[in-house]
């Protein structure tokens, strides 16, 4: 298979840690260049010097907070002027809390929708040119589970997970003839400090440990282990590389077979 990524330049978002951090490392062991893009500058140091480097492969990295639309692109843009190949674009931020989705406010659904559908539209328009010059073009949403089978206590994010893998099937047709695919992988419980946190709040509502916790989530997934961030990785990388040119508009779950739904 042609997994070879030599000479292509990925934007990998939220690329500090988890799944984007697992992603960005992978992506660069397949040969492309890598720009990092969080908030966390110092974060983004430490990543960047952690990744894998072959010779020419030039990685670097962008400041940007995705609770801040309006600087997001403003960065993004100052980085295209000087750096303008783009050939990957992997969408990526942390998720919103949890709660009962009748307690949540209206004001939550818009912040989150800005942080995720907002913010990942305003890449995909500052690359897809690129991309198109290039007749290649890979945009990989890392999104949830919840676009098959929605979360108990995760009523926002799986209301606007869904919003996300709708944008990203109807980009998906839009594109397609240009060389570019658009395609969703979903998570499901992942070792993250996402799910650390979540476990944590679930624990403290429930009365009971942690580990209990654990174990009931685990009931729900068929292989019995939650899933490494390198496993998800490896899964958008290979939508990321040029054998996957077929695939497009679709999710891809990643699990553990956790989702009850074709």
């Amino acid at each position: 298979m042609n997994l070879d990524l030599t000479g292509k330049t990925a934007i990998v978002c939220g690329s500090t840690q988890g799944i984007g951090r697992a992603t960005a490392i992978e992506l660069a062991l397949m040969g492309a260049n890598i720009t990092l893009l969080a908030r966390n500058e110092e974060k983004l140091k430490e990543t960047i010097a952690i990744l894998p480097k072959k010779k020419n492969q030039k990685h670097r990295f962008v400041v940007a907070d995705f609770t801040n639309p309006k600087q997001l692109k403003q960065r993004i843009d100052k980085y295209l002027e000087k750096n303008p190949t783009v050939h990957i674009l992997i969408n990526n931020t942390g998720g919103p809390t949890g709660g009962n989705i009748i307690d949540e406010t209206p004001e939550k659904f818009q912040e989150i929708f800005s942080q995720h559908l907002v913010c990942n539209q305003i890449l995909a328009q500052s690359c897809v040119s690129s991309m198109k010059q290039a007749g290649f073009g890979r945009i990989v949403n890392i999104i949830s589970i919840s676009v098959k089978q929605p979360i108990v206590g995760l009523g926002v994010s799986n209301t606007i997970r869904w919003a996300v893998a709708s944008w990203a099937k109807t980009l998906s047709h839009e594109l397609g003839r240009f060389g570019i695919t658009v395609n969703n992988v979903l998570p499901g419980y992942t070792l993250t400090g996402r799910l650390e946190h979540v476990n944590e709040m679930k624990a403290r509502a429930m009365g009971i440990s942690i580990e209990d916790v654990e174990n009931m989530l685990l009931k729900d997934v068929p292989t019995g282990r939650f899933a490494t961030p390198e496993e998800v990785a490896a899964a958008v990388a290979f939508l990321c590389s040029p054998v996957a040119a077929s695939i497009n508009g679709i999710n891809v779950p990643v699990d553990g077979g956790m989702a009850k739904s074709l």
